[in-house]
């Protein structure tokens, strides 16, 4: 018992003690359940967050293969492949605060647009953590300062890649196109195909159409990063690359110079815009040269090429993105009257001497469909009829056959429908039938749309390589192989992956002597018809001209106008014979000239080719004039 005043200190000591040994257990519970868990992370987990730990520091990545080689059939390369810088940016690692300094920097250090830099990088196909290539083709001085900043340029890393090198510059830029950087919607289409973020894939001419041969087979290795996603090391390699296969071409490095030649000196002779030549072996369908002007040079896409340039070539209205000779339809003019007058012998509406009467005109209904020369050629059978371009023989031979027939026969020479040649880009043309009108205009063909397709106007169009293949076909003796640009694809290990085959695509359904006569009748064309001009060369060549007028009238009433020339070289100087191996064809777009440019261009190439010793171009028909030149 307490005294009264003294008071008892003993509940508060036993409340306190209570207090001490509840905080200490408490106290004991816990650390034994840190301890307990940390045995669990230490013995339990620890190996699996050990393996967490390090998969977040390591990645699988893509090993780029090696591009396959390109050549000319004689072996000389043409396109190689060269080691090169390129600087990339990863967008998760660049901070969007640092972005416009980042981009300064390198716009100053690439002597790049930053509007170029800032396109890029929105414009990444993949994720926020994929690569975007920014430049290549990067000068090594460059390079090594771009790494040596790299903590001053977050996100930015440079690789050594391979960089396309096109030997001969633009010589065959529109048939070996060039590579670019993928798209985001190609590469949805090809990313199970193994492609990446900051691919370059082949963008046109046989880069583009042989992509998978040329691309060869990714490998794969992992790699460790370190927290800011740089590389450390390469762990494993878990798969090696295939290199692609290597191309030969058709195509003769010397005849295309040659061929570029001539088609220069009409382009600057006659102030042409536009002009294609190409040549081929009629018997196998081997390219040999093909010309595209304008053009570009496909070193200036392998580089980087500025979207300030890019777009210019885009905008350019001659188009030098597009290979003319395949990828653009004109009017055949009268050319194809090859198609008429082989149409109407084959299903005998005439024979080689039946004669008709020429007018300086014929007339259906209201209108007068005239003669080229205006006074006609009087009675003539069909070699005189070819040989002078005689427009009312061919309005009377096209009315024998009827628009059915007539479509048919161009059909046979392979006009309407593609190729087939091993390039992207090629367009059909037009035959126009019966159907066609109706498919496309809702009415029947009037009889003056009919007599005008004999002749290679109205609604008719083919593309140079069309026009070519055609005459090729009349010179081998009537069959139309399909034109190839490619002729081995080589494995990397030297092995013939595929050997080259001609291709057939048909026999022209007309008897041999069809086509020897129409041979005699492309010869008259030289030796007294449009084109004499050409009797006096020391080879023997057969052909064609053609005016294919287009387009608006001006004051005077005139229409501007194509020029054509194709023609073939007989083996051994006999156009009887179905030997020819080189047949060519020339265009020169809205050419305007007083003499048949294409002709002259021909010409100029045959010359170079033969080794002729004297000049005989006539430099007076390349001249703008007021009148038609040649027919």
């Amino acid at each position: 018992m307490v005294a009264p005043g003294i008071v008892d200190e003993r509940p508060g000591r036993e409340r306190q003690l209570v207090r001490f040994i509840v905080f200490g257990i408490a106290l004991l519970v816990a650390v034994s359940g840190l301890t307990a868990r940390m045995v669990y992370l230490q013995l339990v987990s620890g190996q699996t967050y050990q393996q967490l730990a390090v998969s977040n520091s390591t990645f699988q990545q893509a090993i780029p293969s090696t591009r396959g080689l390109i050549y000319d059939r004689n072996g000389l390369l043409l396109v190689a492949n060269l080691p090169s810088y390129s600087v990339k940016i990863r967008p998760s690692d660049l901070p969007f605060s640092q972005r416009a300094m980042v981009v300064a920097q390198l716009s100053s250090l690439l002597k790049m647009d930053p509007a170029d830099i800032n396109t890029a990088i929105d414009g990444n196909p993949g994720s926020n953590f994929d690569l975007v290539r920014i430049a290549q083709g990067v000068p090594v001085a460059t390079a090594n300062l771009i790494a040596e900043e790299h903590l001053a340029l977050p996100g930015v890393e440079v690789s050594v890649d391979a960089l396309r090198h096109y030997t001969e510059g633009p010589l065959f830029s529109e048939v070996l196109g060039y590579t670019g950087a993928i798209d985001a919607a190609t590469l949805k289409q090809l990313k199970s195909a193994g492609y990446q973020p900051d691919d370059l894939i082949g963008r046109a001419g046989v880069e583009d159409q042989y992509e998978t041969q040329l691309r060869g087979s990714y490998g794969m290795e992992t790699i460790q990063r370190d927290a800011t996603g740089r590389q450390i090391q390469v762990l494993s390699t878990d798969s090696q690359p295939v290199a692609g296969d290597s191309l030969t071409l058709t195509l003769d490095t010397k005849m295309q110079q040659q061929a570029q030649t001539a088609v220069n000196w009409a382009m600057k002779a006659s102030k042409l815009k536009s002009a294609v030549f190409i040549a081929i072996n009629p018997q196998t369908g081997e390219i040999l040269a093909m010309v595209s002007t304008p053009t570009y040079d496909d070193n200036q896409f392998a580089q980087g090429i500025s979207n300030a340039q890019f777009q210019a070539l885009l905008n350019n209205p001659d188009k030098p993105l597009i290979n003319h000779a395949v990828g653009m339809q004109f009017p055949e003019g009268s050319t194809y009257k090859l198609v008429t007058g082989s149409g109407a012998l084959a299903d005998k509406k005439l024979t080689p001497t039946t004669l008709v009467q020429t007018h300086p005109y014929i007339q259906i209904g209201r209108d007068k469909y005239w003669d080229w020369n205006k006074r006609g050629f009087g009675a003539i059978n069909i070699v005189s009829g070819f040989a002078h371009s005689s427009d009312t023989f061919f309005y009377q031979v096209a009315q024998m056959l009827g628009i059915q027939r007539l479509a048919y026969w161009a059909r046979q020479f392979g006009f309407g429908a593609p190729t087939g040649i091993d390039l992207p880009g090629e367009v059909a043309g037009i035959v126009p039938d019966e159907k066609w009108k109706q498919d496309t205009f809702g009415q029947a063909i009037l009889p003056g749309e009919a007599v005008q397709a004999g002749i290679g106007q109205g609604f008719d169009t083919s593309t140079p390589l069309q026009l070519l293949n055609a005459y090729a076909a009349l010179a081998n003796g009537g069959t139309l192989y399909q034109p190839q640009i490619v002729r081995q694809i080589t494995g990397p290990d030297g092995s013939v992956v595929r050997p080259f085959h001609p291709i057939v695509l048909h026999k022209i359904a007309a008897p041999a002597s069809v086509f020897t006569t129409m041979r005699r009748a492309a010869r008259m064309v030289v030796t007294s018809g449009h084109t004499w001009n050409l009797r006096n060369e020391p080879f023997v060549v057969a052909g064609k001209t053609g005016t294919a007028e287009f387009g608006v009238k001006d004051a005077q009433g005139r229409l501007p106008y194509h020029n054509w020339f194709v023609a073939f070289v007989p083996l051994h100087g006999d156009v009887s014979k179905p030997d020819s191996q080189l047949a060519v064809v020339g265009f020169n777009e809205d050419a305007n000239t007083v003499g048949n440019s294409a002709t002259e261009m021909v010409k100029y190439f045959l010359q170079i080719h033969f080794g002729a010793k004297h000049d005989l171009r006539m430099f007076n028909l390349m001249k703008i004039g007021d009148f038609y030149g040649g027919n």
